[in-house]
């Protein structure tokens, strides 16, 4: 393991419709909106990390000379991100999504006894809410 690695600080995910996936990730799921730049990105706190909304088709556009200069990325296709959940809250996490009219993809009961479940945004990633243990970490933050 490299020691200068702490952790996942941010991970991203692409969306076409920003409106849409704003009102997702902050409405249903719940996540604390940080910022938003027009039709480029919105981004969410989560836990100790941050999760990045980005369009696909403004993030592969090289920055202005004004600009941060992050390099134009993006991807096609649907991606796929976990959100860390206890135990106690993966079926009350079900329930919310269930009564947003959000479909359960799959439960996944893990061979160490961890739990998962899969679901979708409205551009289709897929989603995960697990229990920290289906990687052998520690539950508590």
């Amino acid at each position: 393991m490299n020691p200068m690695l702490e952790a996942m600080l941010e991970t991203a995910l692409y969306a076409r419709d920003l409106d849409q996936a704003e009102t997702f990730y902050e409405d249903v799921l719940g996540l604390e909106k940080i910022a938003r730049a027009a039709n480029r990105h919105v981004f969410f706190r989560c836990g100790p990390g941050v999760l990045l909304i980005f369009n696909p088709k403004e993030t592969m556009k090289p920055p202005a000379p004004e600009a941060l200069q992050v390099p134009p990325h993006g991807t096609s296709g649907q991606g796929h991100a976990c959100f860390r959940v206890s135990g106690r809250n993966i079926d009350a996490m079900a329930e919310r999504l269930k009564a947003a009219g959000v479909a359960i993809e799959s439960e996944v009961r893990w061979p160490n006894g961890g739990r998962s479940i899969y679901f979708r945004d409205p551009d289709g990633n897929s989603l995960e809410c697990a229990e920290a243990k289906i990687w052998g970490i520690e539950q508590d933050i």
